[in-house]
């Protein structure tokens, strides 16, 4: 089985990521930051897990990618076959705050990458998309040949940005890559900043929970087990450099896909079964709708369904009470 780099490791995504490609035999080097973005107390939690079940076969390095030296300096007694590139600096509302944040991370850290990849000559690099490179896209569901020229948040500008640079170098170097535009993702050991904790959390609290857009809303919610199959089918499937046009319009070794669940469902909906999942009634605070955000995403799948077979098959009547009985585990509450 090949080596593989997960950048992110510590991250949501980046550990189950990690399991799967441990789980059936393959070797990993996890590299993460560990920065205080949320509690680093979960992220170390999560690590904790990996090496538990998977011992000298996962790796683990703390590094800023974003940090050329450092990252050469980490990898250099390693020998990597492929990149999954999940890093990055999260949060569409933290990016209005906190922009120099998403520059060093983003860009100069996907740069770093790129340059790693190329260097290594790599089979293949995966990396984090997302779907809000649509921005303020009308015209739903989103599909991989819309226009994605006009973000409407600095994180959405950032990844973007992201997929025009590793066109430059797979048109430039042939280097295979494959970009995912993950839509909502959620599951245990899920992140403290995203709705479905913020939600839970307060509920458990007994405190209000905080319902933009007057709850007028909705996300193409995407369960984790999901996500990671699509992930790991990317992996292990490079884009081939046959000069045929891929997902996402490059002729180069680059293609692009959404990883949704297919589906948009109203917030008002996943409330209710959050109310079903804790058992307690949620306390809503109506508020406008925040800067940066879209008020509906709804990922056309078409594209990677025919290319790798993916189905997600996870709803969020499944996927939400497990989140939950993860979350009481995990709290004690």
């Amino acid at each position: 089985m090949p080596k593989t780099l997960v950048t992110g490791v510590a991250g949501f995504i980046g550990m189950y990521c990690a399991q799967a490609l441990l789980a059936r035999g393959g070797e990993v080097v996890g590299i993460d930051s560990l920065n205080d973005y949320y509690d680093p107390a979960l992220k170390h939690a999560r690590l904790a897990e990996l090496t538990r079940d998977h011992g000298d076969r996962f790796t683990f390095h703390a590094v800023d990618f974003a940090d050329a030296a450092a990252l050469r300096e980490a990898l250099a007694g390693h020998d990597v076959d492929r990149i999954v590139h999940l890093g990055a600096q999260a949060g569409v509302r933290y990016s209005i705050d906190h922009p120099e944040v998403y520059g060093q991370s983003n860009l100069i850290g996907h740069l770093n990458m790129l340059e790693l990849a190329r260097s290594r000559g790599v089979a293949h690099l995966v990396y984090a998309s997302s779907s809000s490179v649509y921005g303020g896209n009308t015209s739903v569901p989103f599909r991989v040949e819309d226009r994605v020229d006009r973000p409407v948040s600095l994180y959405a500008a950032t990844k973007r940005a992201n997929e025009v640079m590793s066109e430059s170098y797979a048109h430039l170097y042939r280097l295979p890559q494959t970009g995912l535009r993950f839509f909502t993702v959620y599951g245990p050991w899920g992140r403290p900043d995203m709705m479905l904790w913020i939600f839970t959390r307060a509920m458990f609290a007994g405190e209000p929970i905080p319902v933009f857009n007057n709850g007028l809303m909705e996300r193409d919610f995407t369960y984790i087990d999901d996500i990671i199959a699509g992930v790991i089918a990317a992996h292990d499937q490079p884009p081939p450099d046959d000069g045929a046009v891929k997902a996402g319009g490059s002729v180069a070794p680059h293609r692009l896909y959404n990883i949704g669940n297919n589906r948009s469902e109203p917030l008002g909906r996943v409330i209710g079964i959050l109310e079903q999942a804790t058992g307690r009634q949620a306390i809503r605070r109506d508020l406008p709708i925040q800067p940066g955000d879209v008020v509906r995403t709804a990922a056309d799948i078409s594209a990677i369904a025919g290319d790798l077979g993916y189905q997600p098959t996870t709803t969020i009547d499944v996927g939400v009470p497990r989140f939950v009985d993860w979350y009481r585990r995990y709290h004690g509450v």
